[in-house]
């Protein structure tokens, strides 16, 4: 029995605006957010894609909340457990049965270093928001410095672009009343190759204005803002395509 494919999302949620800046596609407000021209704000990319047909086609087309993802992910990991042997094949057979074919040139992201197990294991999480990513990534980062008490740790995001007719996955139905609503998580199940295709380093301003401080003794609009320097900071873009 044929799949079905999921409905276009990008070419019916963007252009977005945000801020005053109109954003054409996925990366272009990805570069925004890691340039510091936007705030990484998930709860209000949420929001706005709540309220796209598109993504409430996905969304509801699935039958699974993120817990199943959860536990399919903790089965999947218990391989020395002979009892448990046949389970994540099982698990992953029923969850195949409610998987769709994702549209062609749908962009993903992904915070942090993309396990080499994944293309092994055929098994992806990942987000629809940029925000979300963004902000995952810029968390890891600092876990592992101050596990090493160093700065060593590079921020990285991944963006990946479906670029063949045969990716297989579902979007994860979040609890709306939790902090989990700002994930949009969308899990491939199946594909057949996952390829780095660019690498870029994205720049980020060196200084953070915030409301109620003062740069240069000017007044913004009223208010005062001070000026707050911070290192430059920089995270590593990779881009993959996904078939």
């Amino acid at each position: 029995m044929s799949k079905p494919t999921l409905t276009e999302l990008d070419s019916s949620f963007y252009p977005q605006v945000w801020e005053q800046q109109v954003f054409k596609d996925p990366q272009a407000l990805l570069i925004a957010i890691l340039e510091g021209r936007i705030t990484s704000d998930p709860k209000a990319f949420t929001k706005q894609i709540l309220a796209n047909d598109a993504y409430q086609q996905w969304i509801n087309f699935t039958v699974f909340g993120r817990y199943i993802q959860r536990s399919f992910a903790a089965f999947y990991q218990q391989s020395e457990d002979s009892f448990n042997m046949d389970i994540p094949a099982l698990f992953r057979h029923e969850l195949m049965r409610h998987a769709q074919y994702l549209p062609l040139d749908q962009i993903l992201f992904v915070a942090g270093d993309i396990p080499k197990k994944v293309r092994r294991e055929k098994l992806l999480t990942t987000t629809l928001n940029p925000a979300t990513a963004v902000n995952g990534a810029r968390t890891s980062k600092q876990h592992a410095n101050k596990a090493i008490l160093a700065n060593t740790q590079e921020t990285v995001v991944n963006q990946i672009r479906v670029a063949g007719k045969q990716v297989l996955g579902f979007a994860i139905r979040h609890n709306k009343r939790t902090s989990e609503r700002t994930r949009n998580e969308v899990l491939i199940l199946d594909f057949q190759d996952l390829r780095l295709v660019n690498e870029q380093s994205v720049e980020q301003s060196n200084t953070a204005i915030s409301k109620g401080t003062v740069i240069n003794d000017t007044i913004i609009n009223g208010t005062a803002i001070q000026h707050a320097a911070i290192k430059s900071t920089a995270t590593l873009l990779r881009c993959y395509e996904l078939r």
